[in-house]
């Protein structure tokens, strides 16, 4: 049977760590967070982010707009929380909907670089592509791809010469988890829609990420025996909420599996948590 990779246990570690910290100093870290319309998959990351700052001493302002907001509106308020002092971190949940979705990269430049918690800043970007954070413990990683990283190592899975296979060529997960691969020393793949033989390569894998959002279409025969499989989709259909890997057909196939929920979306959030934290820190002491 394969070792669950329970993101709640790792997640609730950090952030009771994190509570102590925040409550020995008597600080108030704030976050803002921007939601646009009605997405429930958005909906209840926000939800669960919400709760989570509160758990662990955080304040949190909700921002709701409707999905027919122009973006003009959205980078005033944007704007706005870049000058507000009480204020320490600002996110937007992504992804976009309808006609904003072209306009994310305009949306996330408004948001000022030492308030970008969630690390999709072009200057933050840009710092953790050139490996900054080795030796810079200021640049904000990204939630998500850090928080595989973060689970892995929880449960002291060796990355360091092993082949990682990241299916999805996001800047939000894909792109970004395979560059924290590499910086550990993995040999990394990419595969997207466009990749042939998927498969075959997904097979290869001593780890095999997934970041496609279709609900559970990698089954058994994209796994090769042993392997580690992290499963970073979040899907809601007609049959509720699923992950990208179908469960039941990987699971005897592996050596470690994330399951959905109570994985890698756990994990979003507590880093997100440190993200907030750090962004207090570097503003105030």
């Amino acid at each position: 049977m394969a070792t669950l990779l329970n993101g709640k246990i790792i997640s609730q570690k950090i952030k009771d760590q994190l509570k102590i910290t925040i409550a020995q100093t008597q600080a108030v870290p704030g976050v803002a967070v921007i939601l646009v319309g009605n997405d429930p998959a958005s909906k209840n990351y926000v939800e669960n982010k919400t709760k989570a700052c509160k758990e662990v001493g955080i304040h949190s302002e909700l921002f709701t707009f409707d999905e027919a907001t122009p973006e003009k509106i959205i980078i005033e308020k944007i704007m706005e929380l870049n000058n507000a002092s009480h204020v320490n971190g600002i996110l937007v949940q992504l992804p976009l909907p309808g006609r904003l979705h072209s306009h994310e990269q305009q949306i996330m430049e408004a948001i000022s670089p030492d308030k970008d918690i969630d690390g999709l800043h072009p200057m933050n970007i840009g710092r953790f592509m050139n490996n900054k954070y080795l030796e810079d413990s200021t640049v904000f990683l990204p939630c998500t791809p850090y928080g595989v990283i973060r689970l892995l190592e929880a449960y002291a899975i060796p990355i360091e010469g092993k082949h990682v296979v990241v299916l999805g060529r996001s800047n939000l997960v894909g792109k970004p988890v395979g560059m924290l691969f590499l910086a550990k020393n993995a040999t990394v793949t990419f595969c997207h829609s466009k990749s042939e033989n998927i498969k075959a390569i997904a097979k290869q894998a001593d780890i095999l990420v997934s970041a496609i959002g279709k609900p559970k279409m990698i089954d058994e025969g994209y796994v090769k025996k042993g392997a580690v499989v992290v499963d970073v989709g979040f899907n809601y259909d007609e049959a509720g909420l699923s992950g990208d890997v179908d469960f039941a057909s990987v699971e005897p196939h592996a050596s470690a599996i994330t399951p959905v929920p109570g994985g890698v979306g756990q994990m979003t959030v507590a880093i997100l948590m440190e993200n907030i934290w750090k962004a207090y820190t570097m503003q105030n002491m």
